[in-house]
């Protein structure tokens, strides 16, 4: 019986260990790296049962150098598990589901509103929405504010007074997480060569983890969005509002109103009460 309580906790011990990493690895880069490398095995295995002797002896001496590359590829996740590890309390062990920051409707009109807003007044912009991943270690090279989204505040952090304009701000789920955030630069070969820092710093961000970053340009007063490395010019804020929806709330923007049931109603109801005061005029 003793031995038997031994492997269940021993089987269990595994089963969160693996668990957590998934959850640290999802959404990011080092998603599509673990991809790799069961891609790397199966044609490894795949040479070995073919007998394609060249190959499999390229592939097999590659193997020797395996566990150090991959020290060195997911260095940063490695740091931020073994931090996350000495942050586990006993009450975060037994909830084991992953908590899900969604944006509300409300979230969405707000963020829309500060970028048209900025936008009309040619002021820079950089606005990270977290997706899957957590941007914790980005967070915190910046300032902490842990406000809800309003478009006034995002306003008036990017007015070139405020000590917060330069940098990102990170938004995950309703909150404004921080500000002032210094984001990678993407070194991509392809990106026009005259897009600028601010628009240099979203693709570098978006080819790192799962997320779609706002960018207003100071120079063109223009709405751009990347994800996953790639860089979209917008045309108006109501592109905006309809990628989004698609994006953080699964929603076909451009059609709300045919969805259906207490969903449907609730998204109408938020709208509306996010509207109103914008339709009360003197």
């Amino acid at each position: 019986m003793y031995e038997i309580l031994i492997q269940l906790v021993d089987i269990g011990l595994v089963a969160f260990l693996l668990y957590r990493l998934l959850l640290l690895v999802r959404g990011t880069r080092a998603w599509r790296i673990l991809i790799g490398v069961f891609a790397f095995l199966i044609v490894l295995f795949v040479a070995d049962r073919l007998e394609l002797h060249t190959l499999h002896w390229i592939l097999d001496k590659a193997t020797i150098l395996g566990p150090v590359a991959l020290v060195i590829l997911f260095l940063p996740e490695l740091r931020q598990a073994i931090e996350g590890f000495g942050k586990i309390s006993p009450l975060g062990i037994l909830e084991l589901g992953a908590h899900e920051d969604h944006l509300q409707a409300k979230t969405i009109e707000e963020i829309v509103s500060a970028i048209s807003e900025l936008q009309e007044e040619s002021v820079g912009a950089l606005i990270v929405i977290e997706k899957a991943a957590k941007l914790d270690e980005i967070a915190s090279n910046g300032v902490m504010l842990n406000a809800e989204v309003s478009g006034s505040l995002l306003g008036s952090i990017f007015y070139g007074e405020n000590p917060l304009h330069d940098g990102a701000v990170i938004i995950r789920g309703d909150r404004v997480v921080a500000a002032a955030c210094r984001l990678p630069l993407s070194d991509s070969t392809h990106l026009d060569t005259h897009v600028h820092m601010r628009h240099r710093a979203a693709v570098g961000i978006s080819e790192a983890t799962d997320v779609v970053v706002v960018v207003v340009s100071e120079e063109r007063g223009t709405i751009s969005v990347a994800q996953e490395g790639a860089l979209m010019r917008l045309g108006s804020s109501n592109e905006l509002r309809e990628l989004l929806n698609r994006e953080l709330r699964q929603m076909p923007a451009s059609t709300p109103h045919v969805r259906k049931g207490r969903r449907a109603a609730k998204d109408l109801q938020e709208l509306e009460a996010v509207k109103a005061p914008a339709e009360v005029k003197d």
